[in-house]
């Protein structure tokens, strides 16, 4: 069932760029559904997701702030304290 669904997620991530060209903001939602399938049901994909992350800082603060994600607001917590 998860290769099933990697699976479905890149093609969700192939179908992006011509779901971007129409009006509308259908690619960001495709490529949101796409890579959450993917980063949910591949360790390797997480892995290499958390090792972007913590060698370019600026797009953990672009993730966190567009997750909403609590794990932010504690390190920011952190740092201001």
């Amino acid at each position: 069932m998860q290769i099933a669904l990697v699976i479905v997620g890149l093609m969700l991530l192939l179908v992006t760029p011509l779901v971007a060209v129409l009006p509308g903001p259908a690619g960001i939602f495709t490529f949101a559904a796409g890579t959450a399938l993917i980063l949910r049901n591949s360790r390797w994909a997480r892995h290499r997701f958390a090792r972007l992350l913590r060698r370019h800082p600026r797009l953990r603060a672009l993730s966190d702030r567009a997750l909403r994600r609590a794990s932010a607001r504690r390190r920011r917590m952190r740092a201001g304290a």
